[in-house]
């Protein structure tokens, strides 16, 4: 279907749309959501927190983590005190414990009294929500390390998983603070993605996600990435020694939260307007998604495909680009279809019609979303059949096509002749239609 352009009402259909399947699937699941005290200082809090109260009208189930190391620093500034930091953790003297506890405890009620307004200007601003936090966490020192003593420095030792899915079940937020108790009554500094990873593995979180300064995760040479299973992050942490202190703590968080079977981690930056909306209600995100699942996938297409193809070839065929087929067709010959699957989305699609007697395969029905063009899924596509292909004992592949032969030229097939067709597809071929045909040996 073609969306006229430049027209907000329905640019706002096309997207609420889009973000219903995202609305259903997220009711009733757990997202643990980490933020450092910087963001408290920002204009775009008050968004943020617009955000998650809105996610929290939507059923989500929602546990904050925040930092509270800038106002920290504050703290020791003014009583002219500097904390000592050892690979990129602070040593917590009892003057910095002091500072912890009272930095900690003024971000958790300033976040507290926000998020207490609900979703403002909206119907349901009058809906108060719930948030509670309290000692959930049982802490423990992070000890001595390579000689270095770090006092009041300490690690997650438990997470209160019951007590938090109390809270959860009846529609309130968990808020956690970076300070930890021990079975003594000692306080403990933490570090908060420690605290995070720790919460989402304990409570079998659906996602963990991260706003950071950084724009994610990068390259060595600083471009995006916007896709990383588990073995990408880990060769990523081995050979980026330049990657920013804290996009590396959380990446080192994701892959801890994957190996525990917290399925997503998301890393965003925290500057872009609405990026846990534009991450969670989009199909392509804004940021960097550490997953130990396939989140796009090349494979044979089953029967419950047939919707998804239909919606991707339907607008190719109106416009005479591909051969129309009924349901009750593509229903019959889906064995000979392959797909690209993107979160749940059909976005290419590809057909292998294989006649083993002449040893000779058509390509039919190649097809990408117009959102995925020129992104290299039609040559994933291509290299996908010609290995089939291959595995079948084909020897060369025939493409039929009308609009889009230059494609095909530049991937290798050549000009072919209508008579070499099979004898079985020489009868149906559509003299009206006057198909071009290109073939390739493989």
């Amino acid at each position: 279907m073609n969306r006229p352009k430049n027209n907000p009402e329905h640019d706002f259909v096309h997207a609420f749309r889009n973000a219903s399947t995202y609305i259903n699937a997220f009711r009733d699941r757990t997202f643990v959501i980490a933020f450092g005290g910087e963001i408290l200082a920002d204009e775009q809090f008050h968004s943020l927190v617009h955000d998650i109260a809105l996610l929290n009208s939507l059923g989500i189930r929602l546990v904050l983590v925040h930092g509270a190391r800038p106002q920290i620093e504050a703290c020791l500034k003014e009583g002219g005190h500097k904390s000592e930091y050892i690979n990129h953790i602070r040593v917590t003297d009892e003057t910095a414990l002091q500072c912890v506890k009272q930095a900690s405890s003024s971000v958790r009620a300033e976040i507290e009294a926000l998020l207490s307004i609900g979703v403002t200007n909206s119907p349901g601003h009058a809906n108060r929500i719930n948030v509670i936090s309290g000692n959930f966490i049982t802490a423990q020192p992070y000890g001595i390390r390579d000689g270095v003593d770090y006092l009041h420095t300490g690690e997650v030792r438990k997470i209160d998983r019951a007590a938090i899915e109390q809270i959860l079940s009846n529609n309130a937020i968990v808020l956690l603070s970076p300070v930890g108790y021990s079975a003594t009554g000692e306080i403990f500094n933490l570090l908060i993605e420690d605290v995070a990873t720790a919460a989402a593995i304990n409570l079998n979180a659906d996602k963990l996600i991260y706003l950071v300064d950084e724009k994610g995760v990068t390259d060595p040479r600083r471009r995006l990435l916007r896709e990383l299973n588990l073995d990408d992050a880990q060769a990523l942490l081995q050979k980026h020694d330049k990657m920013p202190v804290a996009v590396r703590h959380c990446l080192q968080s994701a892959v801890r939260a994957c190996q525990h079977e917290v399925q997503r981690t998301h890393i965003l930056n925290r500057h872009i307007e609405g990026a846990l909306l534009l991450e969670l209600f989009t199909r392509d995100g804004c940021g960097s998604l550490i997953t130990s699942e396939n989140f796009e996938d090349i494979r044979p297409a089953t029967n419950h495909d047939l919707a998804g193809l239909i919606e991707l070839i339907a607008p190719l065929e109106k416009e005479d680009i591909l051969v129309k087929r009924s349901r009750e067709k593509l229903e019959m010959e889906i064995e000979h279809f392959t797909v690209v699957e993107r979160d749940g989305m059909i976005i290419a699609c590809a057909a292998l019609y294989p006649y083993l007697k002449e040893e000779i395969g058509e390509l039919a029905c190649l097809a990408v979303h117009p959102d995925y063009q020129g992104q290299n899924r039609g040559n994933q596509l291509l290299k996908y059949i010609e290995r089939q292909s291959r595995q079948l004992g084909l020897k060369q592949l025939f493409v039929l096509t009308t609009r889009t032969a230059h494609w095909f030229r530049e991937r290798g097939f050549t000009t072919a002749d209508i008579r070499l067709l099979p004898v079985k597809r020489k009868s149906l071929y559509n003299y009206q239609r006057n198909s071009k045909m290109f073939a390739k040996n493989i």
